[in-house]
């Protein structure tokens, strides 16, 4: 028995020893990825309050804004959270703005201590019951070919489609590039 606690504990701390390493990683490939040309995505994110809110179905969307873009910046990044209250799946299928050329949904995440982004071209999978959130450095909306920079205190339009709620038109706050 104290052979076993012993076990555990040792687990415990190899656990906690990966995740601050986990964390650390993330942490630098933000740093690196700040340092490319239009690759800025701070690792903070605002206040739910501060970004737009709708309801499409049995989903719930909140917190929904865009970061200002600093000059010469090719991509501007979107976010909200999605709650959905119902019994059945949804999926987030498709986000345009008359902002931008194109807008995809991508994916930011660790592999082999490298930070990896690829485009998520099935949607984003809303499970009933659950909270899927779109922040910095995870599942993010990717907004291409800007028709002009996102500048602070400015707006950009967007329509989110949903395979089953269907689509629901929001307008996103431009806050500023880090911080609130």
């Amino acid at each position: 028995m104290k052979h076993e606690r012993m076990i555990a504990v040792a687990a415990l701390i190899f656990s906690a020893t990966l995740s601050l390493s986990a964390v650390s990683a993330v942490a630098q490939q933000a740093n690196d990825m700040n340092n490319m040309s239009g690759m800025k995505m701070p690792m903070d994110a605002p206040s739910p309050a501060k970004g737009a809110a709708a309801k499409a179905g049995d989903l719930d969307i909140s917190g929904a804004y865009v970061r200002a873009m600093l000059p010469g910046q090719p991509v501007g990044g979107g976010y909200l959270v999605i709650h959905n209250g119902g019994g059945s799946n949804d999926t987030l299928v498709s986000v345009k703005s008359p902002g931008a050329g194109k807008v995809e949904l991508h994916e930011m995440k660790m592999e082999n201590n490298i930070m990896k982004m690829r485009e998520l071209k099935d949607g984003v999978a809303v499970p009933a019951g659950a909270t899927v959130e779109l922040s910095p450095n995870g599942l993010h909306m990717m907004f291409k070919q800007v028709k002009a920079p996102f500048k602070q205190g400015g707006t950009v339009p967007v329509t989110l489609t949903f395979e089953k709620a269907g689509s629901v038109d929001l307008i996103l706050p431009v806050l500023p590039v880090q911080g609130n």
